[in-house]
């Protein structure tokens, strides 16, 4: 591997000590010198940079690194899905023994799902929202001819079980707008692996997943590399990396910096940026003051809820209660956090919270004052005084607008004249990471880290009194994450934001939050100081969530 700092054995060919060295199998995949441009001229960017790497059968290669190093543009190139825009080159590209340099359409078709699946990092973008999710599952075990046509729901519903997705004949029917971002990315999962690719490529693959989840879905792709599947990871949470690869390559401006195993690099990193993600770990050092200086009895609630439940149609009739005879109350200055699996209802409590679905019992109230009650008219007036932050700020943004008109648009309705516009959407980019380079890019031209810290930008330019975040910081690498977190933390302190926090990361919770409330199947089943409960953990669902924690991931929630 051509790195800055490598540790002399190449990912995927590592050896144990004292082993007598056997004749290596060739590597599922081979590759040297490449590199990955994008437009031409002054404005090209350089995505890729001689990066050199194997990967064998039965191994995991993690690559990390911060969003917009690479690491999402170097996996498309090994399914020719770069983009047309991409130059891509390489002094060798093979996969699966063939050399895939000269691959046109038909090769490139025959190597996807078969040879080499993808885990895509944005579950709602990668699936048809045209069709159901059994039949977005069933593409590839037909395309391949994999079962008959006759077997293929069979297949579906017992590949969808596999990663964990309750109901599976209800899923199966459903659109991808109709799970929540958790059984989404289960779905894409199980349709990655439907026809048993020698290389799984998971991009973010536990990204929008709860813990428990994610320790079942890193326990299947596991199986999958025990049983002779290679696994590439692309993933910015180190306790996956730790929990699941055997090597790791640390990438930076395109460039893999530092490589070697996994143990050798997280333990005992030698490159000044490796170093500097592995302390911005959540846990790791002293960063965000949590609000547990707010008196709740010395201020009155921005935000109360009470006895709200909501229920919505299934499929034949059935009716399925999302969120269940809920209470809480927020305080300015707090920031409440709010954990439970997938599916457990924390979305459909934020959009109640936000008035954008109305209960059907119980009631919303909002500085005092009636909010779920309100005509969409009467609420108008108010909505600068509460913002979202998405889950998925792909499906948020008008995929057409640049970065600048995005954020433009919010500072315009809270009365920011145009000829300020640029210079304050620069300040809110510079906020939270990005930079005037960013103004005129789209949606498309974004990783998932940027756009996620776009959201957030557009969230803070009405300079709302309550956030609520729906999973902000789940699509960041940590260093961002980090970023995000302090600023989270100073916005708290300078202008007394509220923020209600849903989160399925308990370590950034844990660093965040004064209170937590946890969710199981639309109820509030535990709450309390988040020390108190993530220390004596009262309810057995709790303590599961807590077990379910990766290793380095519950580290850094002891050390604090």
């Amino acid at each position: 591997m051509t790195t800055a700092s490598s540790r002399g054995t190449a990912p995927g060919l590592s050896e144990a000590p004292g082993e007598v060295p056997a004749r290596p199998a060739a590597p599922l995949l081979d590759v040297a010198g490449l590199n990955i441009r994008f437009g031409t001229g002054p404005g090209q960017v350089h995505a890729v940079r001689d990066a050199s790497f194997s990967l064998a059968g039965g191994r995991c290669l993690a690559i990390v690194g911060e969003s917009g190093s690479g690491k999402s543009a170097l996996a498309r190139s090994l399914l020719g899905l770069a983009g047309p825009t991409a130059e891509v080159a390489a002094d060798r590209l093979r996969i699966a023994g063939r050399e895939a340099r000269e691959f046109g359409p038909r090769q490139w078709r025959a190597v996807r799902g078969r040879r080499v699946g993808l885990v895509a990092q944005d579950a709602l973008v990668a699936l048809d929202p045209l069709r159901p999710v059994g039949r977005e599952i069933a593409e590839p075990l037909l395309t391949h001819g994999i079962v008959p046509r006759r077997e293929a729901g069979a297949r579906v519903l017992a590949l969808l079980e596999r990663v964990g997705v309750p109901e599976p004949a209800e899923r199966a029917r459903a659109h991808v707008h109709q799970l929540s971002g958790g059984l989404r990315q289960r779905a894409l999962i199980a349709s990655a692996i439907a026809a048993e690719p020698g290389v799984l490529i998971a991009d973010e693959p536990t990204t929008a997943l709860d813990a428990s989840v994610q320790s079942r879905i890193l326990a299947l792709l596991g199986e999958l590399k025990e049983g002779g599947t290679g696994l590439l990871l692309i993933s910015h949470d180190l306790a996956v990396v730790e929990a699941l690869a055997d090597e790791v390559a640390v990438m930076k401006d395109g460039r893999i910096v530092e490589s070697g195993p996994v143990a050798g690099v997280l333990e005992t990193p030698e490159h000044p940026y490796t170093k500097a993600l592995l302390a911005a770990i959540p846990g790791s050092s002293p960063r965000v003051a949590r609000a547990a200086a707010v008196d709740p009895a010395g201020t009155e609630p921005l935000l109360e809820v009470a006895g709200a439940t909501k229920a919505f149609k299934g499929v034949r009739g059935s009716r399925r209660t999302a969120v269940d005879d809920v209470s809480f109350e927020l305080r300015p200055g707090e920031t409440l956090g709010l954990v439970g699996e997938s599916g457990s209802g924390k979305s459909t409590l934020a959009r109640m919270v936000l008035g954008l679905v109305a209960p059907d019992s119980g009631a919303v109230r909002l500085a005092g004052t009636p909010w779920s009650t309100l005509r969409e008219r009467e609420r108008r007036q108010s909505r600068h005084t509460l913002q979202l932050v998405p889950q998925d700020p792909l499906s948020a943004f008008d995929p057409r607008w640049s970065v600048a008109r995005i954020v433009g648009e919010a500072l315009a309705t809270a009365g920011v004249g145009r000829g300020e516009r640029e210079a304050r959407t620069v300040q809110l980019l510079e906020q939270v990471g990005l930079s005037a380079q960013h103004l005129q890019r789209r949606p498309s031209a974004l990783s998932g880290g940027q756009r996620q810290r776009v959201a957030i930008a557009r969230a803070l330019a009405p300079s709302p009194r309550l956030l609520v975040c729906d999973e902000p910081v789940s699509a960041l690498d940590v260093s961002v994450q980090a970023q995000v977190l302090d600023l989270l933390g100073q916005l708290q302190a300078d202008l007394g934001l509220a923020t209600l926090f849903i989160s399925h990361d308990l370590a950034v919770v844990r660093e965040i939050c004064a209170r937590v409330l946890v969710m199981k199947d639309g109820r509030i089943v535990e709450s309390g100081p988040v020390e108190e409960v993530f220390a004596r953990p009262a309810h057995p669902y709790t303590r599961s969530l807590l077990e379910a924690v990766p290793r380095r991931a519950r580290s850094a929630q002891e050390r604090l």
